[in-house]
């Protein structure tokens, strides 16, 4: 196993490194750090990472000192590596494939077409099942005959693996100030109600009115307490 004297941070940061970044989740876990993190804990196996493939297995086990396996089939299989492509004739604008995409790959808005940026795409597949309208498809990143494309670290690069993790973070702290901000734009306009809720409401019998402010600023001060509690989603908990 790994050296006593590496801290479980430590070791979560060094398998994190390791990883291909393309935010997949087909490990299991939300992202490649929280399986990182489930592998310092021991909580997940080092074969579980398709994108890595063979090479990736290898470096894990090195790191972790556990002995290498084949890959997992639960998880997926090693292949090449491929890019989404978009048919825009059959686009609807809908932007769903946006926000499911970790590594903000895809270009478009609301009711106009939306394009993949190529050199961005992961290949994560995440953007196929949130389509309507299944216009959405995978191709090769590096066309060649399928037996002798490249496939795991060999299809992928360090330098893709870095642009991926630099920009997965920032998707990810932007749709987390944007998350923040529109709950506690909820939470403001919730309380100005509540400051006169008899104007708000269709009651006028003000001893049904105190306890319906009771019952809802209990509701609140639980909710608050809650996130207080637990400021990670149960998704993003999960690692």
């Amino acid at each position: 196993m790994s050296s006593p004297a590496l801290t479980k941070e430590a070791l979560a940061s060094r398998l994190l490194d390791a990883l291909p970044q393309t935010q997949c989740t087909r490990c299991g876990y939300p992202d490649c750090a929280a399986y990182a993190h489930a592998l310092s804990l021991e909580q997940a196996d080092i074969n579980q990472c398709p994108p890595g493939g063979a090479e990736g297995i290898v470096r894990l086990a090195n790191i972790t000192g556990r002995t290498a396996k084949p890959l997992d089939a639960t998880f997926g299989v090693e292949s090449p590596r491929t890019v989404a492509f978009i048919d825009e004739a059959w686009c609807i604008g809908c932007t769903l494939c946006i926000d499911a995409c970790p590594t903000d790959a895809i270009f478009g808005s609301n009711k106009r077409m939306h394009t993949v940026i190529e050199a961005y795409c992961t290949g994560c597949e995440l953007c196929l099942p949130v389509c309507p309208v299944d216009c959405i498809a995978l191709e090769p990143a590096q066309p060649s005959a399928q037996n002798t494309a490249p496939t795991g670290w060999s299809a992928w690069s360090q330098n893709l693996a870095d642009t991926a993790r630099s920009r997965y973070q920032v998707a990810k702290n932007r749709r987390a100030a944007k998350k923040s901000a529109h709950e506690a734009a909820q939470a403001i306009k919730a309380q100005n109600k509540l400051s006169d809720l008899a104007a708000h409401s269709r009651i006028t019998d003000t001893e049904v009115l105190d306890q319906k402010k009771a019952v809802i600023q209990a509701a609140m001060e639980r909710a608050r307490l809650r996130k207080a509690s637990n400021p990670l989603s149960p998704k993003d908990a999960k690692g």
